[in-house]
């Protein structure tokens, strides 16, 4: 059986199990790859599931796609946890 990876998470601060493989490409992908674990990553699809029903958002919208990164990022490596104020809901 294979040892499971481990990575430093810098949003638990704490040495935890890490991600099996890139959340999605690219370079925000590989950083959360390197340094957030799966229970990080975990609480973030909670979070931004809230997101998605809260303000019934279209998960087709190429803008949709941009937000999630948006809150990826401030998530794990920002204030984490907020929507942008400038984030107006489409009616």
């Amino acid at each position: 059986m294979a040892e499971q990876r481990m990575v430093f998470c810098v949003k638990l601060k704490k040495e935890l199990p890490g991600l099996k493989r890139l959340p999605f490409q690219g370079e925000l992908g590989q950083k959360i790859f390197d340094n957030i674990s799966q229970e990080s990553f975990n609480m973030f699809k909670d979070y931004f599931l809230m997101i998605v029903n809260e303000y019934r958002l279209d998960l087709s919208n190429p803008k949709t796609d941009q937000l999630f990164l948006d809150q990826a990022n401030e998530f794990f490596f920002g204030e984490g946890g907020q929507l942008p104020e400038q984030y107006k809901p489409e009616n």
